[in-house]
């Protein structure tokens, strides 16, 4: 087996991302904890490693790669199966659609719900703008109407699916998901659910985030009494 250490934090969807592909992969990961809040990400031996001082990371014998969407292609890329790994399908077509779900993770999921939770959990803000939160919303119709198949891209799981589950497993533990509005997307969710070891891997993490984001959001408006 391979010695991947992993820099990340249950309280990253990207970091929880990676290790749902580790898992789909059958990859075992040394994980290296970082803890965000006291800044663990900006010490210089952490920029010796990333300039960008962002995680996930992996060390994968000397080799660094950094962004979950680069390491889960990577990971699946060098260790899937030789005849081709249908979570990064080979086919041109497919492939083409799980890239496009993937930067739609990182410039539309992750990008709406980090810049909603981050003045609150770093920077003391009291408030929960209604645009914001407007805004993740419209991310779940967006993912909505894209679910015209049992996953992102078609009948099978492919790295889309691990990749938006993670952001929207975070999304939904503060901003629940209403079935009513949205069947498509709450149907996805329950199916990757039932993955063996999504419990552990990804709601506990997710669930963990919102509870922080509580505490902060309560914290930060007491002291601005």
């Amino acid at each position: 087996m391979p010695n991947i250490k992993l820099y990340t934090a249950k309280l990253s969807p990207p970091g929880r991302s990676v290790e749902l592909t580790a898992k789909a992969l059958g990859l075992e990961l040394d994980i290296v904890p970082i803890n965000l809040l006291a800044q663990e990400h900006l010490t210089e031996a952490f920029r010796k490693l990333n300039p960008q001082h962002t995680i996930p990371l992996i060390d994968d014998n000397g080799t660094i790669v950094w962004d979950s969407h680069a390491i889960n292609v990577y990971l699946v890329s060098k260790y899937g199966k030789p005849e081709g790994d249908s979570l990064y399908p080979s086919d041109v077509v497919q492939r083409s659609k799980v890239n496009a779900a993937l930067h739609f993770d990182s410039g539309v999921l992750f990008a709406r719900f980090r810049f909603y939770l981050e003045p609150i959990l770093y920077y003391g803000a009291t408030e929960t703008p209604q645009e914001k939160i407007d805004n993740l919303y419209r991310a779940y119709e967006l993912l909505n109407d894209t679910l015209v198949d049992e996953y992102i891209v078609g009948n099978e799981m492919t790295l889309a699916d691990l990749s938006c589950i993670a952001s929207i497993a975070s999304m939904h533990a503060i901003f629940p998901i209403d079935a009513g509005k949205y069947p498509r997307l709450a149907g996805w969710v329950e199916r990757l659910a039932k993955l063996p070891y999504y419990e552990a891997t990804n709601r506990a993490g997710a669930e963990e985030l919102a509870q922080l984001y509580r505490a902060k959001l309560e914290e930060n408006r007491s002291k601005a009494k």
